[in-house]
């Protein structure tokens, strides 16, 4: 009983990080746009330095995924990645200057692409397969939570001191999420399944066995599941920054609060989102919450193309918390499921990320040119193309892979197993 509860102890700091790293990990979010918009560049401009951040968590994805599946001292390592996204958002306000600003980001891009294969793999490590999805909800509506209480801390700092007083806020979370880490006890982390080992194969595994991109890069399924991610990712991560420029620059709003409110309500939705998708992931698989937040999105970049008003964050940002909600469950679980008994399940959630990450990166860049040529209602219109593309790539997957249909489609306990017989 006492193990129970030290064991239960672990589960609630991680829920508590993932309060925490939801501020942290973003490093500055949209917040990052206003802020520079403030000092004088151009929308194209802060797409160019947000594209550069998203570059380099391309390039580290699959290689910082590799590390977690080596590492027993996933502790360790993300105390070194919150400290670097918290000192590299400081650099920014000390000097907003581009070789500073671009600097930043790329220290951010490198560093916040670590998180998930880390918090992925702690979870496993506590929970296992079997518990995976109902943790993976659990994390997403803790880390919208902690994105929601950042968003009203940082408009109402931002209120009383400045858009700079978020950094303030930002600062106080990395704090929480250093205490979080060291809640969670490493006797609880079980390291054979942190990095999707089955328990039959746990006799083989005395230590981290090597990486083998070549084996991820033949897996077809996972392919088509990091295009699908590519292609949404192009379309959602330059909508709210591009929202919150948009209305400071047709409406008198004030940035942070605006900016906060932007957050505030995307973050809300993501909450119930993510636990609808937690519930119905074990019983019908993933593919009724993919569908959801593929549609979500192009109606999303529709409203806020045709709609000009302060008011449209609410139909924008409700849509907006369906497809990240569900995302950010779907993609994790996914990886899980087509990977599980390969022990390199977090080389492949790197690499899924590297593509989502490919998506990310030149959203910034695609919505701001666009932006800064046609307006910003073209460049709503623009970004809501990209997922349109993403849902032909589910739909094609579904009627050519097999192993990428049974994962959309059946219950999780179905799939035990099937990984080294089924990959091709």
């Amino acid at each position: 009983m006492r193990d129970d509860g030290s064991r239960q102890r672990s589960l609630a700091a991680l829920s508590l990080l993932c309060f925490a790293l939801a501020d942290v990990r973003d490093g500055l979010g949209p917040f990052f746009g206003v802020y520079l918009q403030s000092h004088g560049w151009g929308p194209d401009a802060i797409g160019y330095v947000m594209t550069l951040g998203g570059l380099m968590g391309v390039v580290a994805a699959s290689p910082l995924g590799a590390l977690v599946d080596a590492s027993h001292d996933k502790r360790r390592l993300l105390t070194v990645v919150v400290l670097g996204i918290v000192l590299a958002a400081v650099a920014v306000f000390l000097s907003p200057l581009p070789l500073v600003a671009g600097a930043s980001q790329i220290t951010q891009g490198l560093l916040a692409a670590a998180v998930a294969p880390l918090i992925s793999a702690l979870s496993l490590g506590l929970v296992g397969q079997a518990g995976l999805s109902a943790r993976l909800g659990r994390n997403e509506a803790w880390n919208h939570a902690g994105n929601a209480a950042s968003a009203v801390l940082g408009g109402a700092v931002g209120w009383f001191y400045g858009i700079g007083g978020v950094l303030l806020v930002m600062a106080g979370m990395g704090l929480l999420s250093l205490l979080a880490v060291r809640g969670i006890q490493p006797q609880h982390i079980d390291y054979a399944a942190a990095r999707g080992l089955e328990t039959a194969e746990r006799t083989q595994a005395a230590g981290p066995a090597p990486s083998r991109l070549s084996l991820l890069f033949g897996d077809k399924a996972l392919l088509c599941t990091g295009g699908i991610m590519l292609f949404f990712h192009l379309g959602n991560a330059a909508m709210l920054p591009l929202l919150g420029q948009s209305a400071v620059a047709h409406f008198d709003v004030d940035p942070a609060v605006y900016t906060a409110c932007t957050v505030l309500v995307a973050q809300g939705t993501m909450i119930l989102t993510a636990l609808w998708a937690a519930w119905i992931a074990p019983r019908r698989g993933y593919g009724p919450a993919l569908f959801c937040a593929l549609i979500a999105l192009p109606v999303r970049g529709l409203v806020a193309g045709f709609w000009q008003s302060p008011w449209n964050i609410v139909p924008v940002q409700i849509l907006d918390g369906v497809g990240a909600g569900i995302m950010g469950v779907v993609t994790p679980g996914m990886v899980a499921l087509l990977l599980r008994g390969s022990g390199h399940i977090n080389l492949g959630l790197g690499m899924v990320m590297t593509l989502q990450g490919i998506g990310a990166a030149f959203s910034a860049t695609w919505g701001g040119v666009v932006a800064d040529l046609y307006g910003y209602s073209m460049a709503f219109l623009a970004l809501a193309v990209a997922p349109c593309v993403a849902l032909l790539l589910l739909l094609a997957g579904i009627r050519f892979l097999p192993r990428l249909r049974d994962a959309l489609s059946r219950q999780e306990s179905r799939q035990i197993g099937r990984y080294k017989a089924e990959v091709r």
